[in-house]
């Protein structure tokens, strides 16, 4: 009986450092030093743009 307490406990403690190292991974890419796509976006370039393919399909749906 001594040996399943022993196997259960050690099943406790692999999910608790793989919970751990989980938490540990996400904080350490939430903490990253590199810009997200969304901070990169120049104020002045964003906003509505008419490109060739949009006009392309303004022709096609007749707008």
């Amino acid at each position: 009986m001594a040996k399943k307490q022993n196997n259960a406990e050690g099943r406790r403690e692999f999910l608790k450092l793989a919970g751990l190292g989980t938490v540990l991974g996400g904080a350490a890419l939430a903490t990253s030093g590199t810009a997200s796509a969304t901070e990169a976006v120049d104020e002045a370039a964003s906003g509505y743009r008419e490109t060739a393919h949009v006009k392309t399909y303004y022709d096609l749906a007749r707008f």
